[in-house]
């Protein structure tokens, strides 16, 4: 087996759209599958996630058609069998849409459940679409003055040039959150990330009220799009949704 932290050379984002009427069935899964996916042959480290809008980080901001996995694996051939496991086919049966991406990791600072899921990789910029991964554990005590801080910043990144999609995820509805954001290219993540107001201002806020316990932030090169981007909200250069565009 690899060493826990070193940089993995594969990891996924599966994403999976349901219809309503399969939400009572795919809450249940939440409870056992996280469980099943981390014990999958090659798997390293893995997240079974809910999804929100990303305008914020309350329950309010759930999407209960919609949830993910995040698996860090020990090489491609591992990950070209969950497909045929028992986790996959039970979120593909609830499906009506689903997408993968394959990620390779550049960057990665700060922990996830006490560990540090994608190593330390050397940095690079990448080419081509970049996906940024954040995530963090809330301190109680400050969750309130954070929730406030966070409808700005999503409204800038909302309108910020170059991104293709961005959504919520979370462990768990309330103190325990991230977002997705996929970039065209490296530029327009960092021309956003250290160079917009609203931004800056919560990076710099971050660190004198200390809102969280635990936070983690990462970059990654997008190497492939498998299946509907639709569920993941892309966006096309001229600003259309990617209405049934398969990579």
């Amino acid at each position: 087996m690899s060493d826990p932290e070193s940089v993995p050379e594969l990891v996924t984002l599966h994403v999976w759209r349901i219809a309503p009427a399969a939400v009572g069935r795919a809450l249940p899964r939440m409870a056992v599958d996280p469980r099943r996916l981390r014990a999958l042959p090659g798997v390293r480290f893995g997240k079974l996630l809910g999804t929100g809008t990303g305008t914020g980080f309350g329950p309010g901001d759930a999407d209960l058609t919609r949830w993910a996995a995040l698996t860090v694996w020990d090489s491609p051939a591992a990950a070209a069998r969950f497909a045929d496991s028992p986790v996959a086919r039970a979120w593909s049966g609830l499906a009506r849409a689903g997408v993968r991406l394959d990620l390779r990791p550049l960057t990665s600072r700060g922990e996830w459940s006490g560990r540090r899921p994608f190593g330390a990789p050397a940095g690079g910029r990448g080419t081509g679409p970049v996906l940024a991964l954040t995530r963090a554990r809330l301190r109680p005590t400050r969750a309130l003055t954070f929730w406030r801080a966070v409808p700005p910043v999503a409204a800038a990144l909302h309108a910020a040039p170059g991104l293709l999609a961005r959504f919520g995820v979370g462990e768990a509805p309330l103190g325990w959150q991230g977002t997705v954001s996929v970039w065209r290219d490296p530029a327009d993540l960092v021309a956003f990330a250290y160079r917009h107001p609203q931004h800056r201002a919560a990076i710099t806020r971050t660190e004198t009220q200390r809102w969280y316990a635990e936070e983690l932030f990462a970059r990654f090169e997008v190497r492939d799009v498998v299946g509907d981007r639709t569920v993941l909200g892309w966006v096309t250069d001229d600003g259309d949704p990617a209405k049934g565009e398969r990579a």
